[in-house]
């Protein structure tokens, strides 16, 4: 039979035992939520950030660039459609964050870019990288890395929708 004092110890350990990385981050009037990127292939030159990032303050930043130790570059992009096209752009100028404002980088929409690549990103594992902000400063952050393909942080896929840039029929330009 435990002991009381080995009862708690055990309840302690199972109580903590939850996922050892936060989902949640904060630089200033910042949170940074649900950071994940999707894995490569072997060999891929490129991978994908995404996150959603909420500006509780007053005044307006910019997300202005970032860097991570598995990729040479970490650039910020947009991707909009214009009639059948789809067109992806870096914004050198990063992206404003307005007071009170809920901007989430996704699939298909705002993302990170993290080019040349040093190694693949791999499902289950994790990306350390730093996010910097024009007013704010910088921030460590860690992706979650989820399924090649995948729509959100938990790996799901729209119904019918195969995830990625993949688009049939869809002419790409960057």
């Amino acid at each position: 039979m435990l002991r009381k004092s080995s009862l708690i110890c055990v309840f302690a350990l199972v109580i903590s035992a939850g996922p050892a990385f936060a989902a949640d981050f904060s630089v200033g009037a910042l949170k940074i939520h649900d950071p994940w990127s999707r894995a490569t292939p072997k060999g891929a030159p490129v991978g994908g950030g995404y996150l959603t990032i909420t500006n509780t303050g007053t005044t307006p930043d910019r997300l202005i660039g970032g860097s991570t130790a598995v990729s040479k570059g970490f650039e910020i992009h947009e991707m909009t459609m214009d009639k059948d096209v789809m067109k992806m752009r870096m914004m050198p100028n990063g992206l404003e964050i307005k007071p009170g404002e809920t901007v989430t980088f996704k699939p298909s929409g705002y993302h990170l870019m993290f080019t040349g690549l040093k190694s693949q990103l791999t499902k289950g594992e994790h990306v350390d990288a730093t996010l910097k902000f024009e007013k704010a400063g910088e921030v460590k952050v860690q992706f979650d890395v989820a399924g090649i393909g995948a729509m959100s942080a938990d790996g799901s896929k729209p119904a019918g929708e195969g995830g990625g840039h993949d688009m049939p029929g869809m002419k790409m330009n960057h």
